[in-house]
């Protein structure tokens, strides 16, 4: 049997971006009939009902399923549309991509050659406006950006390749077996909490499943132009490195601790800061700002060690 494809989004008060993101996904060149749009509207109070009912009447798109989640939370959203899913392979975007046309051909075709359970796809930036003389590529991850390349490889919990929510697509079958995103996690309004995908990814390697980097299955992620200042950069990554000391205690790795701290991340700080001093006497703004904001994530996640040491501690008493 031909595999099907359930592709979902999750969307709040976005109807500009969605209308868009759904015009590309019209235009893919998978068959029609082999696959399906979840889309999640999150409490909108825009025209996105109106904007998903368009596309619902296109005659020649694909299937378009509207589900309303009223919680607050796209964790939340995410899973109220996994129970609506009817495909073999689901396949996770957001509401301001622009998939390739071949998205899905790259996505299926990858699993079916590899046997993998799950992907993670190439994503590049539109960018909303030029970016800053201080940014670089190595900061492209906070702007869910992140280029791993053009080479096929398998994904591990230490190769530096993370499927992410903008470009990933799981088996359904390894769906059922460990369910969807962490609740607790992922974004809300008001917040910059992160670690929804992360700890999916972690979740689904611990469960034995096989996971691949599919570098020909792309897709184009509007960076809006009010991310393109420091202070979000700096308090993205601080609320990030909390967000992955919590994790590391859920799926704890076997590195040598100095104060609850991996010591390899120690070190990556002391050679951080060192970076930072370099980069200003050498007047590199870009090497200067990525170090300095690697040291703001690294200040996140002592934080919350620390912080959850205390509560530790508090509890013994």
């Amino acid at each position: 049997m031909p595999l099907t494809v359930s592709i979902v989004i999750a969307s709040r008060n976005r109807a500009a971006v969605l209308a868009t993101t759904l015009g590309a996904i019209g235009r893919l060149d998978w068959p029609r009939d082999r696959f399906e749009v979840v889309v999640v509207d999150n409490g909108s109070s825009d025209d996105t009902p109106a904007v998903v009912g368009g596309r619902q009447q296109a005659a020649a798109g694909p299937l378009v399923r509207y589900v309303y989640s009223g919680r607050p939370g796209k964790s939340l959203a995410v899973n109220t549309a996994l129970t609506a899913v009817r495909g073999d392979i689901v396949a996770f975007t957001d509401d301001d991509v622009q998939p390739d046309p071949a998205w899905l051909t790259a996505i299926v075709g990858s699993l079916e050659e590899t046997g993998a359970d799950f992907l993670a796809g190439r994503i590049l930036p539109i960018w909303g406006a030029p970016p800053p003389p201080w940014m670089s590529p190595a900061l492209y991850g906070v702007l869910a950006v992140p280029d791993n390349g053009t080479v096929r490889r398998s994904l591990s919990a230490a190769g530096g390749v993370m499927p992410i929510g903008a470009n990933m697509a799981v088996r359904r079958t390894a769906l059922d077996r460990v369910g969807g995103l962490c609740e607790s996690l992922g974004k809300l309004d008001g917040t910059l909490q992160t670690g929804e995908d992360h700890e999916f990814f972690l979740r689904l390697l611990n469960a034995g499943y096989r996971g691949i980097y599919e570098p020909s299955a792309v897709v184009r992620h509007l960076v809006p132009p009010d991310r393109l200042c420091r202070s979000y950069f700096r308090r993205w990554l601080y609320q990030n490195g909390r967000d992955v000391a919590r994790l590391q205690r859920s799926y704890p790795t076997p590195a040598r601790t100095l104060a609850g701290v991996p010591r390899y991340l120690w070190r990556e700080a002391v050679q951080d800061a060192w970076a930072t001093v370099r980069a200003t006497f050498a007047r590199d703004r870009r090497q200067r700002f990525a170090a300095a904001v690697r040291l703001a994530w690294f200040s996140g996640y002592l934080h919350e060690t620390a912080t959850a040491s205390g509560l530790r501690r508090a509890g013994t008493r």
